[in-house]
């Protein structure tokens, strides 16, 4: 008897493994319920659930060479994530058992549009071009650590539906100082990959101050041999060959990233002239200085080796930039009168121009004759912005009551500054471009930028500590549409990316603004 019960128990217990494998069980969270981060245009959850085994294949549709990258990082994930080895196919007709990552050229009008839908059987991610399929494959990847991280030992399935997706701001920026304080290459990486999380586009990265000179001029070796070799309190300084600056941007462009490089210029620009003596109108170089008072450097703007200096410098960088724009800082020249300022950016910009970028700056190159496509960075308060805009000229909002991440947090935050205000998680998220300044046509905006002066940041758990979790929220400022964004659901959402974060071992500020789960 004792012999049959058992055989029975183990019959039962088969037929209710084949019945699970046939139903698998029902994921962490509905696609709708998903706390995704920035959060989608558009989610349809349905009644279907794909198994994590149902997945046996990863194929891309198009001999597109980056759909060919996203795949084998996407096959390493998968295997990371689940423990589950995914095979390739070049099978371009069956999606059964596959995810499938394919460009579709009349797929939509905005180059980063995706779409994401999962089956009971397949997932297919499918953008307007390879950067919308990247785009689409961030936001699954959110799905599945997301689900494993809050599931444990349930996670065996996600939840199956359709979103569709684009962003609002064609940019959404990060900027890295490196000058004040200076970052490894292995840092920056580190950086890139957190910023590709949540769909940032742009690094813009300050190569140049007063405290130092970051990126190697072959034409000029003293900036780094001497620019380079001192930070903020005394510290060694240090400085990117042209081959490790290559090396960040063909990084961050495999995670579609454009690097901004950015040499200020005339001011912020004491390791130049302690570098080259004839830089400076008397013929003296100058100290290094490890200080953070601002404005008191300036080029010689009379001095035509001035300008052979701005040549040499856009030039050899710009040939190592692929992307559109060349930033040549322009801010706080306080020792500069305004009729030299503009003389020397007058022919500034012209440089840039030949050099083939696109002319950026801060907002100060308003008094300049500026040509029509510079893009003006606008970062101080409100009432500062006074001056006349032109209707066609193009602003990046990085205001520093809401953008920068040097602020701190509170009055008890151990680093950071505090001079545009305390910047609390809830402030930094809840506001909008659009009504920031007033009588910008809004139309102007093209996105925003979340800047990191380094003057207390010291290495990368310092830069991830002021900037977590508030650049997230300037992600989803720059990603989702206002109308869509409301402070409690956000932070509802971002109590669920505390796991991630800790996940990937990244020290970020747990601030009791939110209940993290």
């Amino acid at each position: 008897m004792r012999h049959f019960q058992k055989k029975i128990f183990f019959i039962a217990v088969f037929m209710l493994m084949m019945i699970s494998g046939c139903n698998p069980p029902q994921p962490v969270f509905s696609l709708d319920e998903m706390p995704f981060i920035p959060l989608p245009l558009s989610l349809a959850p349905s009644h279907e659930v794909i198994s994590v085994d149902a997945i046996q294949s990863i194929r891309t549709v198009g001999a597109d060479e980056q759909l060919l990258l996203m795949a084998q990082n996407f096959k390493i994930f998968w295997k990371k994530h689940t423990e589950k080895e995914l095979i390739f196919s070049d099978n371009t007709t069956d999606n059964d058992h596959a995810v499938t990552l394919k460009i579709v050229n009349d797929f939509s009008t905005q180059h980063e549009a995706y779409k994401l839908k999962i089956a009971s059987d397949e997932i297919l991610v499918e953008g307007k071009t390879a950067e919308g399929v990247f785009r689409g494959l961030k936001t699954l990847e959110q799905l599945v650590v997301i689900s494993k991280l809050h599931g444990k030992i349930n996670f065996l399935s996600l939840p199956g539906g359709e979103i569709t997706d684009q962003p609002t701001y064609a940019y959404r920026g990060a900027m890295l100082d490196v000058a004040r304080h200076f970052f490894s290459v292995a840092d920056v990486k580190r950086y890139i990959d957190l910023l590709s999380i949540y769909k940032i586009n742009f690094l813009h990265f300050h190569l140049s101050d007063d405290q130092g000179w970051r990126i190697e001029i072959k034409s000029l070796p003293k900036l780094t041999e001497i620019g380079g070799q001192t930070e903020v309190g005394g510290g060694n300084g240090g400085f990117y060959t042209q081959e490790d600056f290559k090396e960040l941007v063909k990084y961050a462009a495999d995670r579609f990233i454009t690097i901004v490089p950015e040499i200020d210029l005339p001011g912020h620009t004491n390791a130049a002239l302690a570098s080259y003596a004839e830089l400076n109108c008397d013929g003296k170089a100058k100290a290094l200085y490890t200080g953070i008072k601002v404005g008191f450097s300036s080029l010689c703007i009379d001095k035509e080796v001035t300008y052979d200096f701005v040549d040499n410098v856009i030039r050899e960088i710009s040939e190592i930039s692929p992307g559109p724009y060349f930033h040549i800082g322009g801010d706080e020249s306080l020792v500069t009168p305004e009729e030299d300022y503009n003389r020397f950016m007058d022919r500034t910009l012209a440089i840039v121009k030949k050099h083939n970028k696109i002319p950026m700056g801060w907002y100060e190159l308003i008094t300049a004759d500026i040509p029509d496509e510079t893009l003006l960075q606008y970062w101080a308060k409100t009432e500062d912005f006074s001056k006349v805009i032109p209707k066609n000229t193009k602003i990046l909002i990085s205001a520093a009551s809401y953008n920068y991440l040097d602020m701190k947090y509170d009055s008890i935050t151990t680093l950071g500054l505090f001079w545009a205000g305390y910047l609390p998680v809830k402030k930094a998220y809840d506001w909008d471009p659009k009504t920031l300044i007033p009588d910008l046509d809004s139309k102007q905006i093209i996105g925003l930028e979340a800047p990191l002066w380094s003057e207390t940041i010291e290495d990368f758990d310092d830069i991830t500590y002021m900037a977590f979790p508030r650049i997230i929220g300037h992600a989803e400022i720059g990603w989702t549409d206002s109308s869509h964004r409301k402070w409690e659901d956000y932070a509802n959402r971002l109590s669920f990316h505390g796991r991630l974060l800790e996940a990937l071992k990244v020290k970020f500020y747990s601030t009791n603004e939110i209940n993290w789960k």
